[in-house]
C-alpha cells in the first residue's frame, strides 16, 4: 500500500505515481482526444451545422445522463472501498485476536517446547492466509522441531487451524490446561477460522459482471456523444473537455476495480504481507 502525506497537496497535483489512473487510460485517451478533434472539425468546417440543428440539442441528454451516471459511480466507488475497510477491519481483528492468544499462552505454558511451538505456528496463520488470498502455491512449510506439512491441493489455513487446535487440545489431554483454559483458547482458534471466512467471501465475490459491464458501455458511449454536441460551443476546444470528462469518470471506474479486491498485489491493496510480518514480530515478543 502506497505510504503518502495527506497534507501535501502539490506532490498529488504534478507527481504521477505508478498506480495513477493517467498511465492506463493514457492511450484510450489519446484517441477520444483524437475522435472528438474530428468530430468538432466535421460539425465546425465540414457539415457547417445551424445553430438550430438538432444534434445541438444532444446536451440535454447529457445533462439528463451525467446525474444518473454520478449516482452509479458513488454507488460503485462506495461498495469498492466498503469491500477494501472490511478487509483491512478483518486483518485488524486477526492482529488482535493473535495477540490474545499469545497473552493467554504466554502465561498459561510452562514449558519451553510447548511455547516454541506456538511463538511458531501462531504467525504462521496469518502468512498462510495472506498467501492463500493471493493465490500464492506454498507448498510446505518445514520449521525447526515442528513438521508442519501444507498440502496446497487443500485448504491451507484450515489445515494450519487444525494443528493449532490439535496441539491445545494434547495440552488438555497431557493435563497441562485445564478445561476452562481449553474453552479460552478454543474461542481464540474459532475466531482465526471466522476472519478467513470472511475475506474469502470479500475474495470470491466480485461485483457482479452485469454491473460492471453496463457502467464501462454507460461511460464509453456517454463520452463518445459528448462531441456531437459541445463542438457548437467549444469548437476545438472540445477535445481536450471530453479528454478530461473521460479521464474523471474512467478514473472512477479503474479505482473501484482495484480496490474491490483488496487481497491483491495492485499499489492500493491491503499490505497483508506486511502484517503478517508484524503479527509475527509481536508474538515472538509475547511468547
Amino acid at each position: 500500500m502506497i505510504s503518502y502525506n495527506t497534507k501535501d497537496w502539490f506532490t498529488f497535483i504534478f507527481r504521477f505515481h505508478k498506480a495513477d489512473t493517467f498511465r492506463t487510460l493514457f492511450p484510450i485517451m489519446l484517441a477520444i482526444g483524437a475522435y472528438a478533434g474530428i468530430i468538432g472539425y466535421l460539425e465546425v468546417e465540414y457539415w457547417q451545422l445551424s445553430d438550430d440543428s438538432y444534434v445541438k440539442n444532444i446536451t440535454i441528454m447529457h445533462g439528463m445522463l451525467g446525474f444518473v451516471i454520478s449516482l452509479l459511480l458513488v454507488f460503485r466507488t462506495n461498495t469498492a472501498y466498503d469491500r477494501w475497510w472490511e478487509g483491512r477491519k478483518m486483518w485488524g481483528s486477526l492482529v488482535n485476536n493473535s495477540r490474545n492468544l499469545a497473552i493467554k499462552l504466554s502465561v498459561i505454558l510452562a514449558d519451553e517446547k510447548d511455547r516454541a511451538f506456538f511463538r511458531k505456528i501462531i504467525p504462521t496463520y496469518a502468512s498462510i492466509l495472506n498467501k492463500h488470498l493471493k493465490d500464492e502455491e506454498t507448498g510446505k512449510q518445514l520449521f525447526d522441531d515442528v513438521d508442519l506439512e501444507i498440502d496446497h491441493h487443500k485448504h491451507r489455513p484450515n489445515q494450519v487451524a487444525k494443528i493449532l487446535f490439535q496441539k491445545i487440545n494434547d495440552l488438555y489431554v497431557s493435563k497441562k490446561i485445564t478445561g476452562d483454559q481449553l474453552i479460552i483458547l478454543n474461542a481464540e482458534v474459532l475466531s482465526f477460522t471466522e476472519i478467513c471466512g470472511a475475506c474469502e467471501r470479500i475474495k470470491n465475490t466480485p461485483i457482479p459482471y452485469s454491473y460492471s459491464a453496463f457502467l464501462k458501455k454507460f461511460i464509453f458511449f456517454y463520452v463518445m456523444t459528448l462531441p456531437f454536441g459541445y463542438s457548437f460551443s467549444l469548437g476545438y476546444y472540445v477535445a481536450p473537455v471530453v479528454v478530461f470528462i473521460f479521464y474523471v469518470l474512467a478514473s472512477l471506474e479503474l479505482i473501484a476495480e482495484e480496490i474491490e479486491d483488496p487481497f491483491g498485489n495492485d499499489e492500493n491493496d491491503l499490505p497483508t504481507h506486511k502484517i503478517a510480518e508484524n503479527i509475527k514480530k509481536h508474538i515472538e515478543e509475547l511468547i
